[in-house]
């Protein structure tokens, strides 16, 4: 395999309590350290992670920044970066070991690959762990309506820790907007889709963790970090209408791309924002038809029952009334007994107990 100089590029922001694990998971990858960099951007942190980050010097380099959000971590980041392949890290997840052998050597076998994700295991505070895997290597670029249908399904396995590219693609993407204080991945990994090959690895190389303190998560019902997601995400989808337009990709082609973003920003408008019910039908539908098309007809007839008290209430109302169902323990062992949630047909899923 021709030898290929890799940049680990981990972004972090107050994440004294998890970032050591991420870099001695970046260490300890089966891979010749004389071929490797490690990039360790903080954004501006206020408790120790610097300190923890110097502990490992000089394999490991600190770049500190005033703080931004994720796209100006990233922007900072592939800057100084001299690998031709970057594999992207996030401070508060781990690598599994084989992760960068695994990268490469698909990196070395494809030319017209750009870009490389795979299977992800979530890690819940109480030590559960759910894996999801692709059921088979998947490759595509997003030239035509079928291949952007294929990529908006399968882009839960592209984000931050699985997501590992080639430099030039990078190069031809640019800077990527810093409004997006977040969600900065899925702009990358969405444009590098348009100039190059992507290919999914059906094995589960990341251990993302779920903490309390993830922007992304809005479970707690807080909301303000709901707003502040709806924001990030019409910011997004803005961003990347502006680029789709720019490259001269087919409307319908850039439709489909889009349609997955615009409607999570629009469900959690509505949620913290209010509107009218049929609003809330209308986006409801969506969502059924672009994330849950092959769900069976009584997880239909379900969700159809389900959206009966939005054709009379209104929008905020009828979500915290989703929230408060969704927690309850009486729906949660209904789900798990008589209707689980769908899995698609493209996924394997596997939970592990706590130990």
């Amino acid at each position: 395999m021709p030898s290929q100089f890799v940049t680990i590029l981990i972004d972090t922001f107050n994440h004294q309590l998890f970032i050591e694990e991420a870099i001695e998971s970046a260490l300890k990858q089966d891979f010749p350290a004389s071929e490797t960099e490690i990039l360790v951007v903080d954004d501006g942190s206020t408790d120790n992670t610097p300190e923890l980050v110097r502990k490992f010097a000089p394999r490991v380099r600190l770049l500190r920044k005033i703080n931004g959000g994720q796209a100006s971590a990233f922007n900072a980041g592939i800057s100084e970066a001299r690998g031709e392949i970057v594999a992207f890290l996030d401070g508060d997840d781990w690598w599994a070991p084989g992760k960068l052998t695994a990268v490469t050597k698909a990196f070395a076998a494809e030319a017209d690959v750009g870009l490389v994700g795979h299977g992800i295991t979530e890690v819940y505070a109480d030590g559960r762990q759910w894996t999801q895997l692709p059921r088979e290597m998947c490759r595509f670029r997003i030239a035509s309506t079928a291949e952007a249908k294929m990529f908006r399904m399968r882009r839960g396995f592209l984000g931050t820790s699985r997501m590992a590219y080639r430099r030039d693609i990078l190069r031809r993407i640019g800077c990527v907007p810093e409004t997006l204080k977040f969600e900065a991945d899925e702009y990358l990994f969405t444009l590098a889709g348009l100039f190059a090959d992507v290919l999914i690895l059906p094995e589960s190389y990341t251990f993302y963790r779920l903490h309390d303190k993830n922007l992304f998560q809005i479970t707690s019902g807080d909301a303000k970090a709901i707003r502040r997601k709806q924001q990030i995400l019409a910011a997004l989808a803005q961003s990347l209408r502006e680029r789709l337009k720019e490259s001269g990709l087919p409307f319908e082609i850039a439709r489909i791309i889009l349609e997955c973003v615009e409607v999570e920003a629009e469900l959690l408008r509505l949620e913290v924002d209010n509107g009218f019910p049929w609003e809330t039908i209308s986006t409801e539908l969506t969502i059924m038809r672009v994330f849950h098309s092959y769900a069976s007809i009584w997880r239909r007839l379900f969700s159809y029952a389900r959206l009966i008290p939005a054709f009379v209430l209104p929008a905020r109302t009828y979500y915290g009334w989703r929230r408060r169902l969704a927690i309850s323990p009486f729906y949660q062992e209904f789900r798990r007994k008589l209707l689980p949630f769908p899995v698609p047909s493209h996924v394997d899923r596997n939970e592990k107990l706590a130990p």
